[in-house]
């Protein structure tokens, strides 16, 4: 997630790839750091929540209740607040008081994040519904969903509505287009066959010349759309070895298991996945993506190949404190996410309480649950029956690199040509 998007990385890089890519005309605000005066006291961080306050929210909550956190009552009623009348939810309502408008920039993801965030606190039933009914309302024709509602369809935001809708009990089945297409349909057009290069990986979109070109962060979403899964993944027995098979996958469990495989392979050698070069520095060595190895972790443990992101978590557990720091509440959620899904001490992965550090970033929570030795078997067994969710964190957020379609949907930080 989440979408998966990585938005914890984006307040550190945002201000660096708009000053060297944007178009005037699209440059965004400065995410940096807003005094904790100008910040709603239930917010969770304190960076600008312009285009990630209730993405890094609900991750925040989706990854505190997996663990057994209560947030505080603040905390909650601020997400509450960020919901429109339609059910929809914006980045960030920086006055709920004043009524959505035309002008009200809703998006998908943070819907989607959000309905699944009250989910998991519980107590919001009405709301979530009314989340729902709007995500519902705006599939496209092909059975997807864009970032924007009418936008065009794309892997990841397809993915996190996929988990937002199943976590919330719908039969994914019964959501249909007037022309009977799934959310399935629209997604399996996404994936790479199988028996040529990048086979079994998932594209955020066709290129230009309707190409699919595998994307990292699209192949973790795509693996937990593909299997209803959302943000919160339980920690699941390892099975055999992930396979690609040859062809164009028909079935949403084949397709994940064909992205699996790309997962694993592509991990394989350092442990981790690497951002895409910035433009302009093609030529620099690539940087390892925190946000994407964690949520490769928890889509290739959905898929129950956790032994193939062993590696990976002890690299997260080595690398990724510096990181989360810098990134905040969205990061800390995803490596807990990761952790909690792969079966690692969340309580001390690589030496650090990411629970805590997490807690630390928003107003103190109702209540915590204590850790013991035996917390992580009794949290899998809670979480072993969420098959009908999505995950990943994936969301959320990525860099969108086609810059040009406007700052709001840079920040989404769905990375439409991110390549591996």
């Amino acid at each position: 997630m989440t979408v998966r998007r990585s938005a914890a990385a984006l307040a550190a890089t945002a201000t660096v790839l708009c000053a060297a890519a944007a178009p005037a005309a699209v440059a965004a605000p400065s995410p940096s750091p807003s005094p904790s005066s100008a910040l709603p006291s239930g917010l969770y961080g304190t960076t600008d929540p312009t285009y990630d306050g209730v993405w890094r929210q609900s991750l925040a909550f989706v990854s505190q209740r997996a663990v057994g956190v209560t947030p505080a009552a603040k905390a909650v009623d601020w997400l509450v607040g960020q919901q429109c009348d339609s059910g929809a939810f914006p980045a960030y309502r920086p006055d709920p008081s004043v009524p959505c408008d035309a002008k009200t920039v809703i998006d998908t993801n943070a819907t989607a994040a959000a309905v699944q965030a009250l989910h998991e606190v519980g107590g919001h039933k009405d709301l979530v519904a009314n989340g729902v009914h709007w995500l519902k309302s705006v599939q496209n024709e092909d059975g997807g969903w864009g970032y924007n509602a009418g936008g065009a369809s794309d892997a990841n935001s397809t993915s996190i509505v996929i988990g937002a809708l199943a976590r919330a009990g719908q039969k994914l089945g019964d959501v249909t287009t007037d022309g009977g297409r799934t959310p399935y349909a629209a997604l399996l057009t996404f994936a790479i066959p199988c028996g040529g290069k990048d086979g079994g990986a998932f594209a955020y979109q066709p290129d230009k010349a309707g190409k699919l070109v595998a994307n990292g962060d699209a192949t973790a979403a795509g693996v937990l759309g593909s299997l209803g899964k959302g943000l919160l993944v339980g920690n699941n027995a390892a099975v055999k070895d992930p396979s690609c098979h040859k062809g164009t996958a028909v079935e949403p469990e084949q397709a994940a298991q064909n992205g699996a495989s790309y997962l694993a392979g592509a991990l394989a050698k350092t442990g981790h996945l690497d951002q895409p070069p910035m433009p302009g520095a093609e030529d620099s060595a690539p940087q390892p993506d925190f946000g994407n190895t964690a949520d490769a972790v928890v889509a290739l443990s959905a898929a129950g190949h956790k032994d193939k992101a062993a590696a990976s978590v002890k690299w997260l557990a080595k690398n990724s404190a510096g990181w989360a720091e810098q990134s905040g509440p969205a990061a800390y959620a995803q490596l807990v996410m990761a952790a909690h899904a792969a079966g690692a001490d969340v309580h001390d992965f690589g030496g650090a309480d990411l629970v805590a550090q997490l807690n630390a970033t928003g107003p103190a929570p109702a209540a915590v649950k204590k850790p013991t030795a035996s917390a992580t078997k009794d949290e899998e067994k809670k979480d072993s029956g969420d098959g009908d969710g999505i995950g990943g964190v994936w969301w959320f957020v990525g860099i969108g690199l086609a810059v040009g379609a406007g700052a709001g949907f840079l920040i989404s930080g769905r990375r439409k040509n991110q390549q591996l």
